[in-house]
């Protein structure tokens, strides 16, 4: 099989998390940059013109663990108000920098400036309105000796009044004009990106933090990965701000939000990290918080992996690594889970195998091979130092436990092995992304292309804990095309939860969808309704719909966009109203919001979508 280099230009280390060497920018009294530790943050979603309401909230932040709070300053009246929630702060003694959020009012954004210690714009709609489909050569340019323009006076006054800026690219509200030249892709964000840089640059403007954020993880990871690749190739290191968007609230929020930030983390990519959650802001901040601690326990192991000089992979697309299909595992199938039991929970989930030391009825089980006495439905599993001449195998399916250390004997004894041979690789390494690769890069190189379980065994008593530990660690390798099954383990947390985990992993990833998707934003300033009940009662009616994705999102600045994959919309037009959404066309207004749920409910079985609960 022909084989291609890894494109490593974007990460120093791919066996190895070793921190990208940003640049140090300073925002007020907290830089961020390397070797500054990863700074964590949120954002407030009070009213921003209820300035005690907002003072209490960003308290609340900071004592969490914050430290920037991310305002939304979505007037001039609004940005005005800043300067009196920062005095207010600071008489209460608290002294952590405040960022501005502004869309589409530049306006804003000069009066903000002038107050707080960085301002927050979006490419997509900072100054580029236009909502033309096509564009020559010569209209792209004079749009960005507009951009020039409008983006000058902004960068003057940061100058002066030494306040940073963070470019934020978001996949939902690129411009029309980087639609035309790219689409809607990881490129098209990472050069709406580099437009900006390459105008900050020309004016001398080098205090900036750079974000590209993506409610789709695959994106949002693939996306940055392509702007440090630019970076780089230009000589700048600005440092990297992360979150996923409109992550959900509980869970299912947790593990999005770690798929997508591990992924980036496990690179060595990310100085400082918003998790955007439905919930209360400070609730954001413990899951940053552990999300920033297991990369540098991950980054400070000193039982580093070897180094990966070949790999199969493109990493600013979305590959599946090739493998043959083993009893419905591999090949174009989609990923499998594995666990120690068989739990049916109120979605209808169970594993598609379970490893048991007894058999288990109507049910896929993995037996111990001295234990397995070729019961219907169950297929034996050895070990690589056990394999011989003699071995009896199944017809259908054998696994074999394969580790780093014993990889050579897989090589040796490989020709021992059945055609119908699943690997399960157990790791026993602390970075499990780094291990999982220098496992491929093996298998590949000897042409090995058996289906490959990836296992991993946690020992964490805390069930937020663990989903973040485990999303941070599987999700990074499925964003790869890695692993044609996951096999999770915790005895420490409850077996359901340690169930909802892995199919909320390959959920997230973007793998296999085994309940109903929901695309919900943490909210701001902006959202005009109760979003956190809104979520709730969606929720609780809904929650039965397989694969069916829903948005529910508090306006329509990044509303629409982020949630353009989603079947179905639930949006914040006003205050106390909701636009119903199908696909990305409205197609009921101002609905109050006591009568929105049952509305939406109506429309998905309009649309034929509807199923009643089992």
């Amino acid at each position: 099989m022909e084989k291609n280099l890894y494109d490593t230009s974007y990460t120093d280390d791919i066996s190895n998390i070793t921190r990208f060497q940003s640049k140090i920018v300073s925002i007020g009294n907290t830089p961020v940059g390397y070797p500054y530790p990863i700074r964590v943050q949120s954002m407030t979603t009070t009213n921003t013109n209820e300035i005690e309401a907002t003072v209490e909230q960003c308290i609340r932040i900071i004592e969490a663990g914050g430290k920037y709070v991310r305002i939304t300053a979505q007037g001039i009246k609004e940005a005005e108000n800043l300067k009196l929630i920062k005095t207010e702060l600071v008489k209460r003694g608290y002294t952590t920098p405040l960022v501005a959020d502004i869309h589409y009012n530049p306006k804003a954004a000069l009066v903000a400036a002038q107050f707080i210690e960085k301002v927050r714009i979006n490419p997509g709609n900072f100054t580029d309105s236009s909502l033309k489909v096509h564009y020559t050569d010569a209209e792209y340019k004079e749009e960005l000796v507009n951009i020039r323009s409008k983006l000058k006076p902004l960068l003057d006054v940061c100058k002066e009044h030494f306040t940073a800026i963070r470019i934020g690219v978001n996949h939902g509200s690129l411009s029309s004009r980087i639609l035309s030249k790219y689409g809607d892709t990881p490129l098209g964000m990472a050069m709406s990106m580099m437009e900006f840089l390459h105008i900050c640059q020309e004016e001398q403007f080098f205090n900036i933090v750079c974000s590209i954020k993506a409610n789709n993880t695959r994106i949002m990871v693939y996306a940055t990965r392509l702007l440090i690749k630019f970076m780089k190739e230009e000589g700048m290191k600005y440092p990297i701000h992360l979150g996923v968007t409109e992550a959900g609230d509980s869970k299912e929020g947790r593990i999005k939000s770690a798929v997508g930030i591990g992924a980036l983390l496990a690179d060595g990519i990310g100085d400082t990290i918003r998790v955007s959650l439905t919930e209360e802001p400070e609730f954001e901040i413990p899951v940053a918080l552990v999300l920033a601690h297991y990369a540098d326990q991950k980054a400070s192991d000193l039982n580093k992996l070897p180094t990966i000089e070949e790999f199969r992979k493109n990493p600013f697309d979305y590959y599946r690594h090739p493998s043959y299909e083993v009893m419905g595992i591999g090949g174009s199938k989609l990923q499998v889970a594995v666990g120690n039991e068989k739990i049916i929970n109120k979605l209808q989930q169970c594993y598609d195998f379970v490893f048991s030391n007894t058999a288990i009825q109507n049910t896929n089980t993995i037996i111990p091979a001295p234990l397995w006495k070729q019961e219907k439905d169950t297929f034996p599993c050895f070990s690589i130092e056990n394999i011989s001449e003699k071995t009896q195998y199944s017809e259908q399916c054998n696994f074999f436990v394969v580790a780093l250390d014993t990889l050579p004997l897989l090589l040796e004894k490989y020709g021992l092995l059945p055609k119908s041979s699943v690997l399960i690789f157990d790791n026993k390494h602390i970075h499990f992304t780094g291990a999982v690769r220098v496992f491929y890069s093996v298998l590949l190189h000897n042409n090995i292309l058996n289906p490959v379980i990836l296992k991993n065994a946690y020992n964490i008593d805390s069930v937020e804990n663990f989903q973040i530990h485990a999303g941070f660690d599987f999700g990074s390798v499925l964003l790869d095309g890695l692993g044609d099954g996951v096999f999770v383990e915790n005895a420490h947390v409850p077996a359901l939860d340690v169930l909802e985990a892995s199919f909320g992993i390959l959920q997230a990833s973007r793998c296999r969808f085994s309940k109903t998707e929901y695309i919900s934003c943490p909210s701001c300033g902006r959202t005009l309704f109760d979003i956190q009940d809104a979520v709730k009662q969606i929720k609780e009616k809904t929650a039965h719909l397989k694969g069916v994705k829903i948005g529910i999102m508090g306006c329509i600045v990044n509303g629409p966009g982020e949630m353009a994959d989603a079947d179905y919309g639930f949006v914040g037009a006003g205050k106390g109203t909701i636009n119903l959404y199908k696909q990305k066309e409205v197609v009921k207004k101002n609905i109050p919001q006591h009568e929105a749920v049952d509305a939406l409910i109506a429309l998905i079985k309009d649309y034929g979508d509807w199923k009643e609960p089992e």
